[in-house]
């Protein structure tokens, strides 16, 4: 997620009660690493939701990550077990150790890193530029009102660039009804939270499209990369974690599942590893 700490968290530490299993490997699968998990044979994920990368649907854990995990388990031999909890939640139960993975988009920080371990890159979380003529260049924003949300990691290169002609918003959904209904020319978020915004019928009359780079915004030139949140002290199970990311990354299984999802598949191109908090 995009927040330059740790995600907003809502409510206390509980799980919303939304549980489910899945079975991804054959009889006799041998796994080709070896570490512990909270509970033998099974692979215990807190989740949340956050289409399309998280979500518990129909008792069944879906979506970009959700996809990932799942050939991790079967690479290793385990049953995905999936919990649906608040942000604070799900990392609290990682690292509680009644969950083994805290999978929810999460940006790779050094912060995070500090308390808890990071895996390899994912993909890019790409900034998107909402407006109804299509922008990409954000020199082109120049005079107009522009919207987004506080906490993000580009506001202060943000403020920098349009001073008071840039409105902060608590969070997106404020944002968008702004950008609506003309309060604002247009808005900065993600651009895969537009883009599953429009699947649902949100921003009629916009383009959505991705910030061509700007050395004055560092999340243009080098996005954020997400990653998978584990117990620091399960060094094993993150090493194998990373086994798998890289051939996904090398088969170009990653960029597939992020195309079936309807998102830009060359958000698979991470580069090196690197924090999106990196000074």
């Amino acid at each position: 997620m995009k927040y330059s700490a740790l995600k907003i968290s809502y409510a206390a530490l509980v799980l919303s009660g939304v549980l489910t299993a899945q079975s991804v490997f054959a009889a006799g699968c041998t796994p080709a690493h070896k570490f512990d998990t909270v509970a033998p044979g099974t692979l215990t994920v807190s989740t949340i939701s956050y289409p399309p990368f998280d979500n518990v649907q129909d008792e069944k854990f879906v979506g970009v990550d959700a996809e990932i995990l799942k050939r991790f388990a079967e690479n290793e031999c385990l049953t995905v077990k999936a919990a649906v909890a608040d942000d604070a939640a799900s990392l609290q139960y990682v690292v509680s150790g009644r969950a083994d993975i805290s999978s929810a988009s999460w940006y790779r920080t050094e912060k995070r890193a500090q308390v808890m371990g990071v895996s390899d890159p994912l993909y890019l979380e790409l900034m998107g530029i909402y407006t109804k003529e299509g922008t990409k260049k954000l020199n082109d924003l120049q005079g107009k009102t522009i919207g987004t949300v506080q906490g993000y990691l580009w506001v202060p290169e943000l403020q920098a660039i349009f001073g008071d002609k840039l409105k902060l918003y608590p969070n997106p959904v404020a944002m968008a009804q702004d950008l609506q209904t003309g309060r604002i020319d247009a808005a900065v978020d993600t651009y895969t939270a537009g883009i599953e915004a429009q699947k649902k019928g949100g921003f009629k009359g916009f383009k959505i499209t991705v910030a061509d780079p700007d050395d004055r915004v560092r999340s243009s030139v080098k996005p954020a990369q997400t990653g998978f949140l584990y117990n620091k002290s399960n060094a094993a199970l993150g090493a194998a974690l990373n086994a798998t990311i890289d051939e996904m990354q090398k088969n170009g299984e990653i960029a597939k599942i992020l195309k079936s999802y309807g998102l830009n598949p060359d958000a698979s191109k991470v580069g090196d590893p690197r924090y999106a908090d990196a000074k």
